[in-house]
């Protein structure tokens, strides 16, 4: 829980003065002999911790999330396998995955999405890693924009969504081959431009650092960029940048 919801707790009568002070007083972490979960990230930076999936054993996976899903009343993994889905779904019914970004997550309903974040991919290919962010952000309680295959083959895709990006407090350019996407926006917007290159793209893209060398080396102001294919990254960040916007 986050600080203030604990004050309001105590002040509507839910939760006693001593009770309040235990949850303070408590470690700031959760010792599970195979895991540390940080229980005060969300007081400290103002989002809980994320699951990654990938390589956790069954057992582990699953109590993780069930302590991340009982402190927050919802919990998200990224990099899950159908797997990892259905042994958590067996103890958590409710637990909803995606296919395409390979996000495992319980939600709480009735959030409300503030600011704009566009959300762009250069080809359907990049969708995966796009969707990542885009579901991380939306997670976080931004308002997403997406903009898909919208790569810089056809130019006039892109142009004919200067609106969109120009209302946005922050861009994501998700791109593999080339990488070029990054810079062809970071030229058009006035906004922060987050480039996440992907592992897409034949021979010598060489996994997806020829789109990362591309990104990092733009003569386009404005741009950041993150580790190859982590959508999970960019949404993050891009949440962050958005909330400056709505505060402003």
């Amino acid at each position: 829980m986050e600080t203030q919801e604990i004050l309001k707790k105590v002040k509507t009568g839910e939760i006693s003065v001593e009770e309040a002070e235990l949850i303070f007083r408590r470690q700031p972490f959760e010792e599970m002999g195979y895991a540390k979960l940080d229980m005060h990230r969300k007081i400290r930076s103002g989002f809980a911790e994320v699951i990654f999936c990938s390589g956790k054993a069954d057992t582990h996976l699953l109590n993780i999330f069930g302590k991340l899903y009982e402190e927050d009343g919802e919990v998200m993994g990224t990099r899950a396998t159908r797997h990892q889905y259905e042994v958590i779904k067996e103890v958590y019914p409710e637990v909803v995955y995606d296919e395409i970004s390979r996000i495992i997550k319980i939600e709480k309903t009735g959030k409300k999405r503030v600011g704009k974040i566009a959300i762009c991919s250069a080809g359907t290919a990049d969708i995966p890693v796009a969707e990542e962010a885009a579901q991380t952000a939306e997670y976080f309680g931004s308002y997403v924009e997406r903009l898909y295959d919208v790569g810089v083959s056809g130019i006039h895709r892109i142009l004919s969504q200067l609106d969109v990006l120009q209302s946005a407090n922050c861009v994501i350019a998700v791109a593999g081959m080339e990488g070029a996407l990054a810079s062809v926006i970071g030229g058009l917007v006035d906004k922060p431009v987050i480039g996440v290159p992907t592992s897409i793209g034949y021979g010598a893209s060489l996994g997806g650092i020829s789109a990362l060398l591309t990104m990092i080396n733009s003569c386009a102001n404005g741009i950041s960029v993150v580790n190859i294919d982590n959508g999970y990254g960019a949404g993050y960040t891009a949440t962050q940048i958005n909330r400056l916007g709505v505060r402003t």
